[in-house]
């Protein structure tokens, strides 16, 4: 692996570290709450239980007894053979997190709507093509995780889900992102590379507590001139799009610290670069950005590390 690959992966990676730290803060307490590992030998021993963990357990089905825990808060089905939803599962109103990550799910139902407590929901990896407009229900949902999935098309009232910090949409089949977006004010992570998206909607400018937000491997040719109005953007993650010129303002961006633009179709950077003030690691490789513009733009930001 090549020293510049090794860096953006180590950056990739302290960003997810993060992250990942941030979610499992949201989980019921494994120090103060037992985790069982049997639908049977949670309701033997403690019908109030709060945590049920059925990771990689070969299931096909989620048993229907599981909705005897109703004080359940936290539940982990991930890495089994789940196709559908279980009707169950929406009888356990007092949910926070679920995490069905790695099984075989097609859809989000429209019975999504009852679990109204729920905070964290992972279905990342799953094939999921559908999501019922009922998600955006759910007031109090975070954390949202469809990485990996089948979808093209996100319904409207996701831009409902009020409180929602962090959507990952990566690795799916995304041209379009719904305007609803813009209303999504809590919004500080956003990942949507790897899908088919041509351009950006400028209403997203004003998501103004966005802090990381990665769109490599699109089509995007430019960004919207209103990306300065994300005044919280500590990271943003361009390479592999065909971006040929970068707005302005992009040089307003004065809490950006790692920008990645590498394989685009960029030839220089915006005149004045003044305003990235902290602005640590800026990599170009792959653009066509001639030797004087090179100079040009490590003078003018002394503190950055550059990697062409």
């Amino acid at each position: 692996m090549s020293y510049l690959k090794q860096i953006i992966a180590r950056a990739i990676l302290l960003i997810g570290l993060v992250f990942s730290i941030g979610v499992c803060a949201q989980n019921a307490n494994p120090l103060k709450e037992k985790m069982f590992y049997s639908v049977d030998e949670a309701i033997v021993e403690n019908i109030k239980t709060k945590q049920l963990n059925l990771r990689d357990q070969q299931l096909f089905f989620i048993p229907e007894r599981i909705s005897q825990l109703k004080g359940l808060i936290f539940f982990n089905g991930m890495k089994n053979h789940l196709e559908h939803w279980d009707p169950s599962i929406f009888k356990l109103q007092k949910l926070k997190t679920i995490n069905l990550k790695e099984n075989s799910l097609v859809q989000i139902p429209e019975e999504i709507k009852k679990l109204r407590d729920l905070e964290i929901l992972d279905l990342a990896d799953n094939a999921i093509k559908k999501i019922a407009p009922s998600i955006g229900d759910l007031k109090d949902l975070k954390n949202l995780y469809l990485s990996g999935n089948k979808i093209a098309y996100l319904p409207s009232k996701i831009g409902d889900c009020a409180s929602l910090e962090v959507i990952e949409l990566n690795n799916n089949q995304l041209a379009y992102i719904p305007d609803s977006f813009a209303k999504l004010s809590q919004l500080k992570v956003l990942d949507v590379s790897y899908n088919q998206l041509y351009e950006l909607d400028s209403a997203w400018m004003n998501l103004q507590n966005l802090e990381e937000l990665k769109i490599a491997h699109n089509k995007l040719k430019h960004l919207p001139k209103g990306i300065a109005q994300c005044k919280s953007l500590k990271t943003l993650v361009l390479n592999d799009n065909d971006i040929t010129v970068l707005p302005e303002s992009f040089g307003a961006l004065k809490n950006l610290t790692l920008a990645i633009l590498s394989n685009n179709k960029i030839e220089a950077l915006p005149e004045n670069l003044s305003g990235l003030i902290n602005l640590r690691t800026l990599i170009l490789r792959g653009n066509n950005i001639s030797e004087k513009e090179i100079k040009r733009v490590k003078a003018a930001l002394p503190g950055c590390v550059v990697y062409i």
